[in-house]
């Protein structure tokens, strides 16, 4: 049986190979866009989180999997400036950072598009687009809101991220749940982001609508910006992602770069393959329950036993 965890194409990433032409405006050092080293978060005796060690770059998509309960809300939590972290280290463009709200995190060029997205479904496709930024026009109390601008500018982000859309006073809610995924990102890159937080961004989408969302989390990687798209399915990360940090019961489990890890060896990590070998063992053990133990011995062989590790130049 494999283990993919400690087999050669499996690597972990040491911190040299993070770096990615990012330079300190100072020292001309290399940096990160944003950087956590051995981050933890503890709710009284609750450790939530614990020793996580990523790195977002320009340009790059960092997926982070794992199942319900894995560490992942804690993780955006922190870097979304929700919540502190407790131990470790968060640097953005290599200075130390505790971010103390989301409002901070924006500043700093943080964005997190949730799950539930937070739009208003009744109103046009351009209001949710500005949605507590809008622009006026005029002095003191001939002030107004400059609609015509806000059309325009929201017509022309979507069109840059490939959304062609003829009329942006429709509802929102009258767009596909991709779309107004896309809407989300859009916005948030008009508003400046560097880096974009998606959580389970095709969560609740189809295969056709999950295929839309992961086509503009590469047109924002495109337009420069450093991605962290947290989700629960590897077939969703691995298509996209540049760097997969894996996590499990509040730990990272595995931290790999793409050219070291192949989408077997993410499924077969994602999947608990050690687990289901160790209940195998049990079944067996307490004999009987013949057609279960088959079925998870063939579970076993699916994830672990027919995963060879393959050897790349």
């Amino acid at each position: 049986m494999t283990n993919t965890k400690n087999s050669p194409a499996a690597e972990r990433i040491d911190q040299a190979t993070l770096l990615h032409e990012q330079t300190d405006p100072l020292t001309h050092t290399p940096v990160h866009l944003l950087e956590l080293k051995d981050v933890g978060k503890h709710y009284g005796n609750i450790i939530a989180l614990t020793g996580v060690t990523m790195a977002v770059d320009t340009g790059r998509v960092t997926c982070v999997l794992g199942d319900n309960g894995a560490g992942k809300s804690t993780l955006i939590k922190i870097i979304a400036g929700l919540h502190q972290h407790t131990t470790g280290t968060l640097e953005i463009m290599g200075a130390e950072r505790k971010l103390n709200s989301p409002r901070e995190a924006l500043d700093s060029g943080i964005a997190a598009v949730y799950q539930d997205l937070a739009v208003v479904s009744l109103m046009p496709i351009w209001r949710n687009f500005f949605l507590g930024s809008e622009l006026t026009k005029g002095i003191g109390p001939f002030k107004s809101l400059d609609v015509e601008a806000m059309k325009k500018i929201t017509k022309d982000e979507l069109a840059a991220m490939g959304i062609d859309l003829r009329d942006v006073e429709q509802p929102i809610g009258q767009l596909s749940g991709g779309e107004r995924q896309c809407v989300a990102i859009a916005r948030a890159v008009h508003f400046g982001a560097k880096v974009l937080i998606l959580d389970e961004p095709t969560a609740a989408l189809g295969v056709k609508q999950s295929g839309v969302v992961l086509r503009y989390i590469l047109q924002a990687r495109d337009r420069g910006l450093g991605v962290i798209f947290i989700t629960h399915n590897p077939h969703h990360a691995f298509p996209v992602g540049d760097r997969f940090l894996l996590l499990k019961r509040g730990k990272s489990i595995g931290y790999y770069d793409k050219k070291d890890i192949t989408i077997d060896e993410l499924t077969s990590q994602m999947a608990g393959g050690a687990e289901l070998a160790e209940l195998a063992h049990e079944l067996e053990q307490a004999g009987g329950h013949d057609e279960v133990l088959a079925e998870v011995k063939a579970e076993v062989a699916e994830t672990l036993g027919t995963q060879e590790p393959s050897h790349r130049a």
